[in-house]
């Protein structure tokens, strides 16, 4: 298999340990976003800062791209404590933006789409752990409908269409649930390869890394589900 090239053929012996790394920085990536979201959304200072400046709301979203940017093209470079804090912050600045759903979406829809997201995120990623069909091609074709989201929603804010808007949700739907399947077949992968031997520093990173990758597959699911299922205030 391709994926299976690419990583090596080496046995792990630390797969439990490498995959739990990889969930357990994921899910505190969550609930670090959770918390600051909704922290910010209680608080009408932070809140208005976020909404009524838009310099501060797109000097946070190019620092979350400089983050994620850092993180994806860098990492070789950075101490595992410089990678893990720089995810950490990813995490919180991307809290910050994401509070202001709360201001247009009910709670109770927010939290109804968030478990739905979770069992979708959970379906796929068994799927992509148990699969015997190599994903990797599938990934280049992934990428390109992820260019084509972002692309498509740049043009979305001159025209503000609700049926562009909609077809960009139902897509991005099916792309992020393509990617999660793909990502977690290759972190089974990178668990599976990596030398018994390999430095901690080294694995710490590589576990940072795929934990990005599952949050930012888990935070887009999440945003599409609820352009479409969540209830509007």
């Amino acid at each position: 298999m391709e994926m299976r090239k690419r990583y090596g053929t080496q046995t792990s012996v630390g797969v439990s340990q490498f995959v739990s790394a990889v969930y357990g920085w994921m899910a505190a990536g969550l609930a670090l976003t959770g918390l600051v979201a909704w922290y910010t959304a209680g608080s009408e200072p932070l809140l208005k800062a976020i909404v009524l400046n838009r310099a501060v709301f797109f000097g946070l979203i190019i620092g979350e791209l400089a983050l994620v940017w850092v993180l994806s093209a860098r990492i070789g470079r950075m101490t595992a404590q410089a990678a893990t804090t720089a995810f950490l912050a990813y995490a919180a600045l991307n809290g910050l933006t994401l509070s202001v759903i709360f201001l247009v979406y009910t709670a109770a829809s927010i939290a109804s789409t968030f478990f739905i997201c979770a069992g979708t995120f959970f379906a796929c990623s068994v799927f992509g752990w148990t699969t015997k069909r190599d994903l990797t091609s599938f990934g280049g074709f992934l990428f390109m409908g992820l260019v084509g989201i972002v692309i498509a929603s740049l043009v979305n804010m001159f025209l503000q269409s609700s049926a562009l808007g909609f077809a960009i949700s139902y897509i991005g739907v099916f792309v992020f649930v393509g990617l999660t399947a793909y990502d977690t077949q290759k972190i089974k992968y990178m668990a599976e390869t990596q030398p018994g031997d390999a430095d901690g520093a080294i694995v710490r990173k590589a576990a940072i890394l795929g934990a990005l990758n599952l949050y930012l597959d888990f935070i887009n699911l999440f945003i599409m589900l609820l352009r479409i299922l969540g209830g509007r205030k």
